[in-house]
């Protein structure tokens, strides 16, 4: 048996919990924005480490690329990469 928002009380105690639900969602929305901020103007910056071209990984990669006689998901499979990381190799 489900829940049955029919009675007015029972309405009442949903729209309440709905609302207190939404009001706890903004506040931690609030507080991450808040965070990420004062963290910028410390100069923090988040995510990864931008991948440097002379990483040998990327330097393998293209050098395989450029052979022309394996297939890209062979170069995947032996680096242990997926295809959208192949491309990004490349284009580094």
């Amino acid at each position: 048996m489900g829940f049955n928002p029919t009675t007015a009380p029972r309405e009442l105690m949903f729209n309440i919990f709905s609302s207190l639900a939404q009001f706890e969602r903004r506040l931690i929305q609030e507080r991450t924005k808040a965070g990420l901020d004062s963290a910028r103007a410390r100069g923090r910056v988040g995510g990864r480490k931008p991948i440097e071209s002379n990483n040998p990984r990327i330097i393998t990669a293209k050098k395989m690329h450029q052979d022309k006689t394996m297939h890209i998901d062979a170069i995947c499979e032996i680096l242990k990469i997926s295809r959208p990381t192949f491309y990004k190799y490349l284009n580094t």
